[in-house]
């Protein structure tokens, strides 16, 4: 730097330029309009708003290098801003003790969507949004966390492997033993670990039993002359310390007589050690010996028992009362082995799974009130399927069988029983979305349609309780007639126009392949995200017009692999970058009434709607009061009473 341009920000400078004091006053070269000396250019790249520098998300992925003054306007389209949606809900169990089930809706639900009976089953959204929540959590729940006990080994092969892994293991063990005898030196002695050569510390460590270092530790070992100074240290520090302790209990003994069997209990208190108990040479090691009374506090406090009032003399003597302790199996209740019921997968899963969340606890959790009772239940499964692979899910279980709905319709987004985070019930969207996507994805999807969908979004029938699958929408967006359906595969709610039927008056019909490349991408622009996911499925040449507008629609993530180092150290490491489109349709902001017919033309029909017709007269209650008859007559006759 100069002498006058370290301090000169003047952008009408006329000092002359001088070597070694001044240098000519330019102009930015990307003519941002900024001017300065000629030696700052280099500090001023860093800072000037028409530099091309990268992305603030390049390391998410991000390709695009542009103007720094233009990097907070392209966050709002950058391909790499993408929102993970966080939105929780809880679905409980059908038949969960706290809700009126309606098992006869369920089976009726499931063989018409079973059958195809019904022609608007893809409109069910509160049976497609249930099935899905279902399938998520059947996949969740593995057997071996419920059902240890019935869960079986792994097969043949890795039992197999298992034995052949020991077997090195005791070969190792053994080789590391004859070594170590065979050498017979100790490197050198720490107060906490024995440290021998670098090949023999993993060895001991790890494979060597307690059993097998006291024998190790009895033979006779020569020290090296390196090592005899530390050995001679260690020695002298724990003849001294012993011999403390042994003052110390013979204090005791004779302060407070012959000691009595037990341990410190809570609010004990240490007595005070005098000078006295200690040698001469002690008092060195120990100058602190003046120590003041201390108060143990344990960690886990012993609970007086409170469930019995017994006698001084029966505490005294156990005997008094003889227990025989027995185990309790299924062969004490008398039955024979066809006798037992058989559960159901499905139900027992979810019976225990409901029992932790409501309860807080397994039901074989052990249980203790206090220092005498401990409650233990036992509960006894038989299974069909039984013994389960340990790799086994309730979805594997149940891939063969005819499907059923398990769940409620129903959902709730506010639990009122515990929090959802430790919930097995509670479903999280997950679907990734564009940022500029998210705020319309959360109205529409979370806000109007999920939690509308019961009563508001989706109207069933009143007598759905005694078995009607009668349903209809009663919302379609306000611009178009269109009805929002589920796809199942995708887990994506998707807009289906309602194009009316239009009877073809010519025998040739134009393709959509046929269209020349540039107007397919014209028309590829008025397509939402999740039509553009699925656009880009039905051939190569859809293929190329959706990945022209990857850079513009589409989202960028980043694709993680698990490498292992050659030293033995895991990492994990982006290896290449996917382009994607999200599962958002076209954003709606308002909905409107569909022209449908009322619900009360379906009760006409509805074959749950038993009719009592009454010939004879009857009368209501609270009718015949004063002066009235049943049939709404004055009996005094007059006829303005």
């Amino acid at each position: 730097m100069h002498a006058h341009c370290e301090s000169c920000y003047n952008r009408r400078c006329q000092a002359q330029a001088e070597e070694g004091v001044c240098c000519p006053l330019v102009a930015c070269r990307l003519h941002c309009g900024a001017f300065f000396h000629l030696c700052k250019e280099e500090a001023h790249l860093p800072l000037c708003p028409r530099a091309r520098v990268p992305c603030l998300n390049a390391a998410y992925g991000c390709p695009a290098r542009l103007p720094r003054a233009q990097l907070s306007a392209h966050l709002r389209a950058c391909p790499a801003s993408v929102v993970v949606c966080c939105m929780e809900w809880n679905r409980w169990p059908a038949d969960d003790g706290q809700s009126y089930p309606s098992p006869d809706l369920h089976r009726n639900l499931m063989r018409e969507r079973q059958r195809g009976e019904s022609q608007d089953q893809d409109l069910d959204l509160d049976l497609a949004l249930a099935l899905k929540d279902q399938e998520r959590l059947f996949r969740s729940l593995k057997m071996r966390n419920l059902f240890p006990e019935l869960t079986r080994c792994a097969g043949d092969e890795d039992e197999r492997e298992t034995r052949e892994e020991e077997k090195k293991k005791q070969e190792k063990k053994q080789a590391a033993l004859e070594k170590e005898a065979a050498k017979k030196t100790w490197e050198s002695f720490s107060p906490f670990q024995l440290n021998v050569t670098p090949e023999k510390d993993e060895n001991l460590e790890e494979e060597l039993s307690e059993q097998e270092r006291e024998a190790l530790a009895r033979k006779p070992l020569e020290v090296r002359e390196a090592g005899l100074g530390n050995f001679s240290a260690w020695e002298s520090m724990f003849s001294m310390a012993m011999g403390g302790c042994r003052e110390a209990a013979d204090w005791e003994q004779d302060a407070s007589g012959p000691r009595k069997p037990g341990g410190v209990t809570e609010g004990a208190e240490i007595p005070r050690v005098s000078p006295e108990s200690f040698p001469l040479a002690e008092k060195k090691a120990f100058p602190d010996v003046h120590v003041e009374p201390m108060k143990i506090v344990t960690v886990r406090t012993f609970k007086v028992p409170s469930s019995f009032l017994a006698k001084q003399s029966r505490i005294r003597n156990p005997r008094f009362y003889k227990k025989d302790n027995k185990a309790v199996d299924t062969a004490d209740l008398q039955e024979e082995p066809q006798g037992v019921p058989v559960w159901e997968e499905v139900q027992a899963s979810l019976l225990c799974c409901l029992e932790k969340e409501q309860r807080g606890h397994l039901i074989t959790e052990k249980h203790c009130t206090d220092g005498l009772l401990q409650d233990e239940g036992t509960q006894t499964f038989q299974f069909l399927s039984a013994p389960f692979a340990s790799t086994a899910s309730l979805a594997d279980l149940t891939a063969g069988r005819e499907r059923q709905l398990h769940l409620q319709l129903q959902l709730e987004n506010v639990s009122r029983r515990h929090h959802k985070a430790s919930s097995a019930f509670t479903a999280v969207c997950g679907h990734t979305v564009h940022r500029r996507e998210y705020a319309a994805h959360y109205k529409n999807v979370h806000s109007d349609i999920q939690m509308s969908v019961n009563g508001w979004f989706l109207q069933r029938c009143p007598l759905a309780y005694l078995g009607c699958t009668f349903s209809r929408p009663r919302f379609t967006p306000s611009t178009h007639q269109a009805n929002v359906v589920l796809t199942e595969d995708l887990g994506f709610f998707q807009l289906r126009p309602v194009v009316p039927a239009v009877e073809s008056r010519t025998s040739s019909c134009l393709t959509l392949t046929s269209l020349p490349f540039e107007l397919l991408c014209h028309v590829a622009t008025f397509l939402d995200s999740v039509s553009l996911s699925q656009l880009a499925l039905a051939s190569r040449l859809t293929r190329q017009v959706c990945a022209t507008l990857l850079p513009t629609r589409g989202m960028v993530s980043l694709c993680w692999e698990r490498t292992a180092h050659s030293g033995g150290g895991v990492q994990w490491r982006a290896e290449h970058k996917v382009w994607h489109f999200s599962g958002s349709f076209s954003a709606v902001d308002t909905w409107k009434f569909r022209e449908v017919p009322s619900m009360s033309e379906h009760l006409k029909l509805c074959p749950f709607y038993e009719r009592e017709s009454r010939g004879e007269r009857f009368l209501l209650p609270d009718v015949k009061r004063k002066g009235h008859s049943a049939r709404g007559e004055d009996v005094r006759g007059d006829p303005q009473s």
